[in-house]
């Protein structure tokens, strides 16, 4: 199959990332990734058999000349990415103090590379190359939706990071935001919210979760893929600012 559209997928490296870039390179499409790690880009690009459509650039979000270094490295090249997909995630910035309390430092870094990082990446994209770039796809989590259930967990507030609902609940409003401001450029911002994947944690936590679900299970890798792939596709043509709800019927309860 060929196809001359690029996709960029910051994040790829982690596990909805590996998904996404999987059935991308699988249709054709050429792949641009963010990731924080070398080693790791270079493992991905071993996965795929150095797949020359897979281009890795090296970026840290949390550093101040981020966005500029992505945007320099793909005019370089002649890179134009038709759709980005802001997925990039630092679960450094996840942790939990005993107190149960947030300290400052991971409340600001985990909203920095949820919702600024990913404003700061689209305006640029939108307004460096507004021509080609025709999608943006945020990605959210059934907590930007809902608060945690504590009946999911053994230690309720130690283990269930509070910032971590409040970042996913403002990628929800800036995707609102954004297809606002860049309907004028023709270019469409959608968002998907996730329920729980398989496979990152325990078989106790997931029995829990299952009987939390209407659908009485966790997400399976394969479908991560059907809303992005719609989201990124001319099937969406008359769709912007809106959130569609991957999560099992977690939130309708």
């Amino acid at each position: 199959m060929i196809s001359d559209r690029v996709i960029f997928i910051t994040g790829g490296t982690g596990k909805i990332g590996q998904i996404l870039i999987e059935h991308f390179l699988n249709k054709g499409d050429t792949v641009a990734t963010t990731s924080r790690s070398q080693e790791s880009f270079f493992a991905l690009q071993k996965k795929h058999d150095k797949n020359a459509k897979l281009i890795g650039i090296m970026a840290d979000f949390t550093q101040p000349d981020s966005i500029s270094h992505i945007i320099e490295f793909l005019n370089q090249r002649k890179i134009n990415p038709e759709c980005l997909i802001n997925n990039a995630r630092n679960i450094d910035f996840l942790n939990i103090a005993n107190t149960g309390i947030i300290e400052r430092k991971n409340f600001i870094g985990e909203l920095l590379v949820d919702v600024i990082a990913p404003y700061e990446l689209t305006m640029a994209l939108a307004m460096s190359s507004h021509k080609f770039l025709k999608r943006v796809i945020n990605i959210s989590s059934q907590y930007g939706l809902v608060a945690a259930n504590p009946n999911l967990y053994d230690d309720h507030v130690l283990q269930s990071p509070l910032h971590y609902s409040v970042a996913k609940s403002a990628v929800i409003q800036l995707t609102r935001e954004l297809a606002v401001r860049l309907a004028k450029f023709e270019i469409q911002v959608n968002c998907v919210a996730f329920g729980g994947i398989e496979g990152r944690v325990s078989k106790e936590f997931q029995q829990r979760y299952s009987k939390l679900c209407p659908m009485g299970r966790m997400l399976k890798d394969e479908e991560v893929i059907g809303a992005i792939d719609m989201l990124s596709s001319d099937a969406c043509s008359g769709m912007t600012g809106h959130t569609l709800v991957v999560d099992g019927g977690w939130s309708i309860w």
